[in-house]
C-alpha cells in the first residue's frame, strides 16, 4: 500500500485496479480469444485449452514487462512473447492469432472494469441501504434547512437523507447499465476489418469471445469510437459527485458550531488537539472524490482518435481511467464507513432550529397575516422577537403565534417525498 493510499485509495477497487490484475486480464484475453477460436472451429480446441492454461500459469516481472512496453508503446508485445515462448512450437502461432495490441488492451481494460465495478457497486448498494434507514428513522427529526449557508426553512433529517439517495439511487443505476451494456470486448485486427480471420467465422469468434469473458459484444470494433470509455468516465465521475455531496454534507453537519452529526469510534483525533473528533471518513470521501473531475476530462479530451488507429490519444485514457476507478471506488468505500459510525444528534438539530427565536418560520406567519403585514414580519423576524410582537400577537393570539413558530408544524410534504424516495 502506498503512503496515501489509505486516504485516497481506500477499499478493494484499489486491488482490483493493480498492476498484477491489469496483467491477469490481458492474459484472460489472450486465453478467451484462443477459447473462442476453438469454440468457432477457428483452431484446435486441444491448442485453445493449452494456450489457456499457459495464461492462466504464466508469472510476469511487472517491472520487466513495463520497461519491455517502451519499445512498443504498449504491454502486450513483450506479454505475448512470454506466452508464446511458454508453448510448444505447433500451438505457439495460436497465441494473439488476428488480433492486435489493441484488441487486448481494451478487452483487458473493460474486464478490469467490469471485476472492479462489482465491489464498488456492492459498497454503493451498502451507502444506499445506510442512508435508506436514515431517512427512515428520521423522517420526523426535524432540522434546519440551509440555503446559502444560512438557516431557511424546517426540514426533516429523514428528508436530508432522502435527497442524498436520489442520488446514489441514479449513480448506481447508471453504473449498472454501463457495466451490463457498455463494457464490451474489443477485436478488429490491425484496422478493424476482422481480415485475418475466415469471413463466415470473424463474428461468430466475437460473440464467443464475449461469452467466455462477460463482457458485452459490441455490432463494430471501436478502436476510436471511444464512447464506451467515455460512458464509464462520466458514470464513475457522476458517482463520486454523488458520493462527495453526501460526505460534504457530513463535514458540515459535523462542524463544532453546528455538532449535528459525527462520526463514531476511535478514530478522527488531532496530532496537537485532544478534543478533536474530525469526521475523517467523510474527509477522505470529499478527497478521492475532487480528483475524479479532471481525469473525466481527460478521458473525454481524448476521445478524438485519428482515422483506424489513434497515435497517442488512446494511450493517453490508460492511467486517467483506472485512477477514476480508484478514486471512486474509495469515495464510496470512505463514505460507506463514514456512515456506518454515524452519530445523530437529535437534540442539537433541534436547539439549532431555536437559535433565530423562530426566524425561520417567518413565511409561515406572514401566511397567516397576509400580505398588509409583510413590514411588521420581516422587522419582527430580524429583531428576533416574532412570538412577542405586539402587532402580531394582536392579529393572531398567542397561542395561533405559538402554534405557528412550531418547527415540526411547517414540514411541508417531507413524509410523503420520504415514501416517495424508500419506494424508489
Amino acid at each position: 500500500m502506498g503512503l496515501f493510499d489509505g486516504v485516497l485509495a481506500a477499499g478493494p477497487v484499489r486491488a482490483a485496479t493493480a498492476d498484477r490484475a491489469y496483467v491477469r486480464a490481458l492474459l484472460d484475453a489472450e486465453a478467451a480469444l484462443a477459447l473462442a477460436a476453438g469454440d468457432t472451429g477457428l483452431a484446435d480446441p486441444a491448442d485453445a485449452r493449452a494456450v489457456a492454461g499457459a495464461c492462466a500459469a504464466l508469472e510476469v516481472d511487472i517491472a520487466a514487462l513495463g520497461q519491455e512496453a517502451a519499445a512498443t508503446g504498449n504491454p502486450v508485445v513483450p506479454l505475448i512473447q512470454r506466452l508464446r515462448a511458454a508453448l510448444p512450437g505447433p500451438v505457439a502461432p495460436l497465441v494473439h492469432r488476428g488480433a492486435t495490441s489493441q484488441d487486448i488492451v481494451d478487452t483487458g481494460t473493460m474486464l478490469v472494469a467490469h471485476r472492479a465495478l462489482g465491489p464498488l457497486l456492492d459498497d454503493l448498494a451498502a451507502v444506499a441501504g445506510l442512508v435508506a434507514a436514515l431517512a427512515e428513522q428520521h423522517r420526523t427529526t426535524p432540522v434546519a434547512g440551509r440555503t446559502l449557508l444560512q438557516q431557511a426553512l424546517p426540514t426533516t433529517f429523514g428528508l436530508v437523507a432522502a435527497g442524498w439517495l436520489g442520488g446514489l439511487d441514479a449513480a448506481r443505476r447508471r453504473l449498472g447499465e454501463v457495466r451490463r451494456t457498455r463494457l464490451a470486448v474489443q477485436l478488429g485486427g490491425a484496422a478493424g476489418t476482422l481480415a485475418a480471420y475466415e469471413r463466415g467465422a470473424a463474428l461468430a469468434l466475437v460473440g464467443a469471445y464475449a461469452e467466455r469473458l462477460g463482457l458485452a459484444e459490441p455490432d463494430l470494433p471501436w478502436h476510436t469510437e471511444r464512447t464506451r470509455v467515455a460512458d464509464l468516465a462520466t458514470a464513475l465521475g457522476t458517482t463520486a459527485g454523488a458520493v462527495a455531496k453526501i460526505a460534504r454534507d457530513v463535514t458540515l453537519h459535523a462542524q463544532t458550531e453546528v455538532g449535528e452529526l459525527s462520526e463514531g469510534g476511535a478514530g478522527g483525533g488531532s496530532s496537537t488537539l485532544p478534543h478533536k473528533r474530525n469526521p475523517v471518513h467523510a474527509i477522505s470521501a470529499v478527497a478521492a472524490a475532487a480528483d475524479t473531475p479532471g481525469l473525466v476530462a481527460t478521458v473525454l479530451a481524448a476521445m478524438p482518435h485519428e482515422y483506424q488507429r489513434a497515435a497517442g490519444a488512446w494511450q493517453a485514457e490508460w492511467l486517467p481511467l483506472r485512477d477514476l476507478l480508484v478514486a471512486t471506488g474509495s469515495a464510496v468505500h470512505r463514505l460507506r464507513q463514514c456512515l456506518e459510525s454515524l452519530e445523530v444528534h437529535a437534540g442539537r438539530m433541534r436547539a439549532n432550529l431555536d437559535l433565530t427565536r423562530g426566524a425561520l418560520l417567518a413565511e409561515r406567519v406572514a401566511g397567516a397575516l397576509g400580505p398588509e403585514f409583510k413590514d411588521v414580519v420581516k422587522q419582527a423576524a430580524l429583531r428576533g422577537d416574532l412570538a412577542h410582537d405586539p402587532a402580531i400577537v394582536g392579529a393572531l393570539g398567542s397561542a395561533e403565534v405559538e402554534r405557528l413558530l412550531d418547527p415540526a408544524g411547517y414540514l411541508g410534504s417531507a413524509d410523503a417525498l420520504i415514501d416517495r424516495a424508500l419506494g424508489r
